[in-house]
């Protein structure tokens, strides 16, 4: 069935921001680009919400796809919508993430990934979008979690 609407709407797409204890550090997975815009940049695992797909299991695909990375509890962290967030279009990004172990989640570079790999989070990469600032973000989040 085809959509006609008389007004242009954002894209909508999800990241997920996985963290992992490795010995003592608190690391990130990021995936290398492979498509522009930002390719050959790190970002977090994501992509665009599929018709009738709910963000959630958007979000969770997209990390398998990309990672390899499976089973890992992610809860939803907060929206971004900023219309310049994305210079393709406007496009709002639902936000999720999950605290897992380095160990038994090896990444894989998948689908669109250039490349995967654990990133201290404490000396990331440059990244993409606003995907710095969402790690600022997601990390505050965590730790409360932790302390609590």
């Amino acid at each position: 069935m085809p959509f006609t609407y008389n007004y242009a709407r954002p894209a909508v797409t999800v990241d997920s921001v996985v963290f992992a204890m490795d010995r003592d550090v608190l690391k990130v997975l990021l995936i290398k680009r492979g498509r522009d815009p930002f390719k050959g940049h790190w970002a977090f695992p994501g992509g665009f919400v599929d018709y009738g797909e709910t963000v959630e299991a958007a979000a969770a695909r997209e990390l398998a796809e990309e990672t390899g990375v499976r089973d890992v509890h992610l809860a939803q962290l907060h929206t971004y919508s900023d219309p310049n967030r994305d210079p393709r279009e406007p496009t709002v990004t639902i936000v999720f993430y999950g605290l897992t172990e380095v160990a038994g989640h090896a990444p894989e570079a998948g689908d669109d990934a250039g490349d995967v790999a654990w990133f201290p989070v404490d000396d990331p990469p440059q990244m993409a979008f606003d995907h710095a600032d969402i790690l600022v973000a997601a990390r505050r989040r965590v730790a409360e979690q932790l302390e609590a």
